[in-house]
């Protein structure tokens, strides 16, 4: 009789640069943080997080954050969009896209309908926004 062995994938680590993302946006009090894994579904990014506001100002606050902890670990930003309306700033980050949303915008659009496969990114970045653990440029039509 042969046995086989099932071979378990490695425990996926988040990168620095998302963990530098969900630490920005814990500290900023982000509502409904959720981190997409979208590699083989674009070649946009390998990561999608999707966060919103309480409102305009709190939105652009959370972006800006996300834009200051990326830049303290080493990666500077591709682009943002968005900053002036406050309704909805994406920040372009390569590998990682964060869009930070009021939520009716985020309810119209329901990206997470369009990007969420199925399975969320690793459970250390779920983990990093619950607050446990401590490319190309995409525009919205």
């Amino acid at each position: 009789m042969t046995t086989r062995t099932r071979l378990r994938p490695r425990e996926e680590r988040a990168s620095p640069l998302q963990q530098a993302v969900t630490t920005a946006l814990e500290d900023m009090k982000a509502v409904n943080v959720k981190v997409l894994d979208v590699r083989g579904l674009t070649d946009i990014a390998d990561i999608m997080v999707i966060a919103s506001g309480n409102s305009d100002r709190h939105v652009r606050s959370i972006a800006e954050r996300v834009v200051e902890r990326a830049k303290a670990v080493g990666f500077r930003p591709l682009g943002t969009e968005g900053e002036r309306d406050g309704e909805w700033v994406l920040v372009d980050l390569q590998d990682v896209v964060v869009h930070v949303m009021l939520p009716r915008v985020r309810e119209f659009y329901g990206l997470e309908r369009l990007w969420d496969s199925g399975e969320t990114a690793s459970a250390t970045a779920t983990a990093a926004v619950a607050g446990v653990a401590n490319r190309r440029r995409h525009t919205h039509r």
